[in-house]
């Protein structure tokens, strides 16, 4: 089983794809966390991002495809990966959908966290004051500012996609503002064909 998480940042995809990886024995794949692991192997696709990267440059689709072609052929992936955080634009929806069919692989779901961007910013604050009274340190990006200009690049370069995976019949969509159980419940409902 193949799935995408679509929603804005703080929307809880990652909460989300995280508990269906375990749920579901499906393997969470992070660009971030793929292209670190590609530079760390020291592969050709590894060595080229790690060049851009370390140029100050941004790493293009070309690399970034590269390395989820080279991820999903890994044997833990065999039973299926949970895309978080990717894609972020219609040129890369593209290039998987192409990279899915030279594989033989499909895409299972689309599944878009819908939520309410005032809730989003509630959240930060929140998540930022919780971390605070617990004594922790605040992460850079959890301050509504960040947030709002982290929002308008979702909607600029990312939201087109929810019209894309709809056309293509692929999209289904979650109240994300319900808990995360009941969230995790309506996935789990999608993936195991209810509506």
């Amino acid at each position: 089983m193949n799935i995408i998480l679509l929603g804005p940042p703080g929307a809880g995809k990652g909460t989300q794809a995280d508990a269906l990886a375990k749920r579901r024995g499906l393997v969470q794949l992070s660009t971030g966390d793929m292209l670190r692991a590609a530079v760390r192997a020291g592969t050709d696709i590894g060595k080229r991002a790690d060049a851009v990267m370390k140029a100050g440059g941004l790493v293009s689709d070309e690399i970034v495809i590269g390395i989820i072609s080279e991820r999903i052929d890994k044997p833990d992936c065999a039973s299926g990966f949970i895309l978080d955080g990717f894609p972020r634009t219609l040129k890369q929806a593209a290039a998987l959908g192409l990279l899915l069919v030279s594989k033989g692989k499909t895409l299972d779901a689309v599944i878009e966290l819908k939520v309410d961007d005032t809730v989003l910013v509630g959240r930060v604050e929140k998540r930022a004051a919780e971390t605070l009274a617990a004594g922790g340190t605040v992460r850079a990006d959890d301050n509504a500012e960040t947030l709002k200009s982290r929002l308008l690049a979702y909607y600029r370069e990312t939201s087109p996609l929810i019209g894309y995976y709809f056309a293509l019949d692929q999209l289904k969509t979650v109240d994300g503002m319900a808990s995360i159980g009941d969230v995790a419940s309506q996935i789990d409902t999608i993936l195991d064909g209810g509506s």
